[in-house]
Parts: C-alpha cells; structure tokens; sequence
C-alpha cells in the first residue's frame, strides 16, 4: 500500500530537485533495468526534468531490446563530481548490491529507495518498500497510479518486462495482485508474446555455453539437488546470470534445489539458487546475498572450490 504522504513526499522532492540520479542492483536483470528505466520516463514525462541512469556490472544480452535501453550508463561515464539531489535506487536488496553507482548514491542529498526485497538497513530517507510485491515493476506500476501520472506504451512494455522477468514467466506468483496489473497492462495494448520473444533472443554463444555448464552437472543429497558451474573461461560468453542454465535445470524431474556458480573473476563467484517448492533465501543470506524465497542469489569471494564446498555444506543441513 503507498500511502499519501509517500505519494506527496516523493512529489515535493523531485519537484525542488536539480539533478536526480537513479539505479539498482549490480548485474541489473529485467525487474532492476526496466524499473530504473520506468520510473525516469515517468519522472521526465510528468516532471520535464531529465534524469541519469546507472548501472554497474554486466546487462543481460537479452534485455537489449527493451524501451530506452541506451538511457542508462555505465557509472565509470559519468564524471564522478556530478551533483546529486536526489537519488532513487530500485530494487538493491541490500547496500552492498548497489556497486559502483554508491558513491553518487551516498553523497545525494535525499535518498528514495523503491524495492520489494527483504532489507533491515534500509538507506532510504523515503522507503516506498513492499516485501510482499513480486517485482520491482509493480510497486512503480502502484506509485504511478497512486500519483497520477501520465504514462505510455514505452513505460507499460517496461513495467511488463520488469514483471515477467522477475517473476520467472508468471512461475513464482503467489497472489493474484501482480496479475491484477498484468491485467491492465494488457488491456492497455501491452503485447505479452511480443515482449517474450524479445527476452528468448540470446546470442548462441550463450546458449551453447551454458547448455554444456548444464551437461556438466553434478548431483547431491539423492539427487535433490543440481549443481552446475560456470568458469572464467566459459563466463565470458554468458550474459553474467545464466538464465538458460537455471531454465535448463529447472525442468529436471524430481530436482528440490538448483545451484549455478559463476567465477566471474579469480575469487569472486556469483551464485545462483533456485528452489522448486522450496526456500533458498536464507541460504543466500548465509552466503552475504538475498533475494525471493525460490530465486536467490549472492557473491562470495573466494575460490570456486571453497564456495562450493560452503554451498553444500549449508544444503547439507536443510535436506535431511
């Protein structure tokens, strides 16, 4: 629920602002880029005022189609004593996520922070936050209709996109509120097939690759549990996620839990946890990360032999 005084904040506070910055999570997905990108059309549309947009890491291959996609930066661009006034971070999760935007972040004036993550520091001085919500892209969706403001096809696809990403293709839905929006944005002239299409279109080099991660898999505890590994050599040709790996796994008869670690550089492994039926948040907690009850993530740095090591040994202890 946005209450008045969030909606009456949040206007009063980009109305007196000069320059407003806004970004997500490092390695932004669908939910963290086409909610960065929503909110600053919606921004410019209903405010005229032009806003930057940032992002540290890597931008999935298949998100380079979606509206405005050119509008965000990469923060190293950007000359780094650019004032800021007011800046919006969506969907971090927790502070550390954030990467090198942060330092704009933290030298801003005032901080809105807009997100759908579990987070008991939260860093905004305006928390428009919904644990309950099932993306990003819906609690901009909310914020716009509780402001009244003027939108379009470009932010209707954007908010869609951000929706169907994070949701794993409507799978991790579970209320009918998120689906409500859907809904609207339907009936509005959003084309669903359209925007799926666009999100399947990968490189073949990624496919290829992480389909061989897939065949590499080993399997644990019964074979409840799948883990299939990325290396420095094959992560070069990936989007930075692995999507395809974890889709792969995903409809593997009789798996409970999915791991995929990625060495992104010498120590530092991304990985990603996937439950069916399941919960791996609090694992990815234990690991320094976070994420939604059955899609999880973290960075750890250390080997890719040590961090599998610790994986399995905190799976260890919740299949029994």
């Amino acid at each position: 629920m946005i209450t008045d005084d969030q909606v009456k904040i949040f206007d009063e506070k980009i109305r007196a602002a000069r320059s407003i910055v806004l970004c997500a999570h490092k390695n932004p997905d669908g939910d963290a880029l086409c909610s960065v990108l929503a909110l600053a059309h919606l921004v410019e549309l209903n405010y005229g005022k032009d806003v930057t947009c940032l992002y540290d890491g890597n931008i999935p291959d298949n998100l380079d189609d979606v509206p405005l996609r050119k509008k965000v930066k990469y923060y190293e661009r950007v000359e780094d004593d650019m004032p800021v006034d007011v800046a919006i971070v969506l969907d971090y999760g927790i502070e550390k996520n954030i990467g090198g935007p942060h330092k704009f972040v933290e030298r801003a004036g005032f901080i809105i922070e807009i997100d759908h993550h579990i987070n008991h520091n939260k860093i905004g001085n305006l928390c428009i936050d919904n644990e309950d919500a099932a993306s990003t892209a819906g609690i901009v969706y909310r914020l716009m209709i509780a402001s009244g403001w003027t939108w379009d096809m470009v932010t209707a696809r954007l908010i869609m996109t951000g929706i169907i990403t994070d949701t794993g293709f409507f799978k991790y839905v579970k209320n009918g509120r998120i689906m409500r929006i859907v809904g609207d944005l339907v009936d509005y002239g959003v084309d669903i097939q359209h925007i799926v299409n666009d999100l399947s279109n990968k490189p073949r080099k990624t496919v290829v690759t992480e389909a061989a991660a897939v065949g590499a898999t080993e399997f644990f505890f019964g074979n409840k549990l799948a883990l299939a590994i990325i290396d420095a050599n094959q992560y070069k040709h990936i989007d930075g996620r692995g999507e395809t790996a974890l889709n792969l796994l995903g409809q593997m008869r009789g798996l409970e839990y999915i791991v995929l670690l990625k060495e992104q550089k010498p120590n530092q492994i991304g990985v990603s946890l996937r439950g069916r039926g399941h919960s791996v948040d609090k694992i990815a907690m234990a690991l320094g990360g976070g994420g939604h009850e059955y899609a999880a993530g973290a960075v750890v740095y250390d080997t890719l032999e040590n961090v599998k090591k610790r994986v399995l040994e905190l799976f260890k202890e919740v299949i029994k």
